[in-house]
């Protein structure tokens, strides 16, 4: 099993939404991302939560520069679980995600069960 762990300051990404606005937005999230945490009040705690998702998950990968952020997605089922999957990755490992948020950070960890 392989793990990685990312946290975020959600003011850091406030301040690169509010900087290059929709455009860094579709650069690193999905539609599905971007709708998802729209609709939520503090949609900024969303995009850092799934944010630090996609960096916990390229930890755990090992820092593979074959995959980007965009092509990681975090979505969640309809129970509310995280669910991640990644665009043209060559491993067929599940992967298994959490996320929290408090006022200022975002916190996510990634285990990848080989």
């Amino acid at each position: 099993m392989r793990c990685g762990l990312d946290i975020v300051e959600i003011e850091r990404i406030k301040k690169a939404v509010e900087r290059w606005g929709y455009h860094f937005l579709e650069h690193i999230f999905s539609l599905q991302e971007i709708e998802y945490a729209q609709k939520h009040k503090n949609s900024f705690q969303h995009f850092a939560a799934r944010f630090a998702a996609k960096g916990a998950v390229i930890k755990a990968l090992g820092n593979s520069k074959s995959i980007n952020l965009k092509d990681i997605k975090i979505i969640n089922q309809h129970n509310g679980q995280p669910l991640c999957t990644i665009d043209r990755c060559p491993i067929k490992n599940k992967i298994f995600i959490s996320m929290s948020h408090t006022k200022k950070y975002a916190v996510a960890n990634a285990l990848i069960k080989e």
